[in-house]
């Protein structure tokens, strides 16, 4: 008999074969996606429980791609180039559904954070590899999380911004959070 795990994961892959770096629409119905990946919407109620839970499992397995890739370029990049990474790879313009995507995970966690807590977990992972970027570059444990803990804290209220207002000069802000973090910004 096959386990709950190994057919949620088949079950995942199509969910993300179909849609690709998409996440289905918030607006559709879990019937238009079951048949958008060619299963029974009684399937994807049993292994995910709603629409909320296929998009969280999808944005956690397309984060956890997305960070493997970044896991590459940070081994070669310093704190700096590996935030501009980061910014580079979530403002793509075939990124933008995915990123309005995670705010509305993000609202709907907020409110049922029970409901979702393998997303909420996962929400770390790059604040850990800037987090261990700082150290190599000398701060001490404690102050490399805080910074990787603002710079991500501070991405994250831009890409917010960007879905918001797009072209809000993100990328200058990128630039300043980065001189901020050296004290090199005027008034600092």
């Amino acid at each position: 008999m096959e386990r709950k795990s190994d057919a949620r994961e088949r079950l995942l892959t199509r969910l993300l074969d179909a849609f690709d770096e998409d996440l289905p629409a918030p607006e559709v119905s879990l019937r238009e996606v079951a048949a958008r990946t060619e299963t029974t919407h009684a399937l994807l109620r049993y292994h995910f429980g709603s629409l909320p839970g296929v998009l969280a499992a999808m944005l956690k397995a397309q984060r956890s791609r997305d960070n493997e890739a970044l896991v590459e370029v940070a081994r070669h990049s310093t704190f700096d180039d590996f935030v501009v990474a980061i910014w580079r790879a979530y403002t793509r313009p075939e990124r933008l559904s995915r990123v309005r995507g995670f705010f509305h995970v993000v609202g709907l966690a907020a409110y049922s954070p029970e409901d979702f807590r393998e997303f909420i977990d996962s929400l770390g992972d790059l604040t850990r590899m800037l987090a261990s970027l700082a150290e190599r570059e000398g701060l001490d444990t404690e102050e490399a999380l805080t910074t990787a803990t603002v710079t991500v804290a501070a991405i994250r209220g831009l890409l917010l911004q960007e879905v918001l207002t797009p072209g809000a000069r993100s990328e200058d802000a990128i630039a300043l959070i980065l001189r901020m973090r050296k004290g090199t910004c005027p008034g600092a």
